[in-house]
Order: C-alpha cells, then structure tokens, then sequence
C-alpha cells in the first residue's frame, strides 16, 4: 500500500484526483479562517478519508467521484445546508454512503477480508451483497453518532423517527447502487507489472 501511495501521478485523471485532495487539505485553514476552528474540525475529519484511494490504488475516475462527495459532505455540514436545502441531506447519504461502501469493499479486498473480492472472475453478486450490506451499517452507526451527539452533547442536533429511516434509506440505496456498479467496473487499477517480470515471462513463454 505504501508504494502505491508514493507512487507519482501519470495520467491526467490521477493528477485531477490529487489536486483535489491538495483543495481538500487547504480547506481546513479557509474554514478555519472564515467559520472558526469548530468548522475547521468537522473539515479536518474528511481528510484521511481523502487519503484512502492513494493507498488502495483506486481508478482516477472512482478517486475523484470519491474525494469530491467527502469535501461536499464536510462543506455541507459548514455551509448549514442540510437544514436549508430540502432533501439534501438524502442526497449527500445517497451519494456518500454508496462511495463510501464501496471504498471499504476495496479496503477489505486488499487486506483479504474479502478473498479475491477484485478479481475480475469474482462473482457480481459478491459486491454487490457486500457494499449493499456495508452501506446500511454505515447509515446505522451514523445515526447512532447523531443520536449520542444528541443526547449527550447539543439538542441543536436534528433527530427524528422520519429522518433516521429516510437517511438510513438513502445510504442504503446509495451502497446498492455501488455495489451494482462495482459488480460490472473495476474499482481499481490493474497491477503494474515490473520488468523483471515481464522478462521472465518472456522467457518462459
């Protein structure tokens, strides 16, 4: 993981992907400057999350969708738009829980809690089951965190019946719809082979 993490960007996708986790890091000193260290904080929680797709090896494309959902979620909550706009907040748990979902089934994949869960002979069902089943604990775990900020922090914490199953819903929704995309794209990029070891296969036919 460490080499892929070091390893340089090439193509424009990549570069793309790290120019927003660069935004993502200087995000936490605007914030910081024009809302106060509070918001600085809640930005400051999405950043090792940016840093996930570089360690995984994650396609650009999948990187990019990924790092831009976690600064809308972080900026959502600075910007006080999941209680000024409408069904927003279900479509940042739609989206951000199904990026989410499927960047733990990467993760999982990688340190073989998922065996051969990214091979390109895995069964379509395994995605999607997983990252579907992944995004609902997600909803559930956050919901909780909501409910103990609630309870034992602030009241300014929103809680209600209707909008924990609606979010919960929404994550739910968002995983399975990743996990049927997972099931048919591959989340990651090929190996690269050495030339060591293409010389030997060379030779050895």
């Amino acid at each position: 993981m460490i080499e892929r993490f070091l390893r340089p960007p090439v193509t424009p996708g990549e570069w793309l992907a790290d120019a927003v986790r660069v935004v993502g890091f200087l995000s936490v000193f605007i914030a910081a400057i024009g809302w106060g260290g509070t918001d600085a904080g809640i930005v400051a929680i999405g950043l090792p999350a940016l840093v996930l797709p570089r360690f995984l090896g994650a396609r650009a494309a999948f990187d990019i969708i990924y790092c831009v959902s976690v600064l809308v979620a972080s900026w959502s909550n600075v910007f006080d738009l999941y209680r000024t706009v409408p069904g927003w907040d279900l479509v940042v748990h739609f989206v951000c829980t199904g990026v989410l979902s499927l960047m733990l089934f990467v993760l999982a994949s990688r340190i073989g809690v998922v065996p051969g869960g990214l091979d390109e002979g895995q069964a379509a069902r395994v995605p999607i089951v997983i990252v579907g089943m992944t995004g609902l604990a997600i909803s559930a775990i956050w919901e909780m965190i909501e409910w103990a900020g609630y309870t034992f922090v602030t009241e300014e914490i929103f809680v209600a019946y209707v909008d924990t199953i609606g979010d919960m819903a929404a994550g739910g929704l968002g995983a399975l719809l990743a996990g049927v995309i997972a099931s048919r794209v591959r989340m990651v990029e090929p190996p690269v082979r050495s030339p060591d070891s293409l010389v030997f296969r060379g030779r050895n036919g």
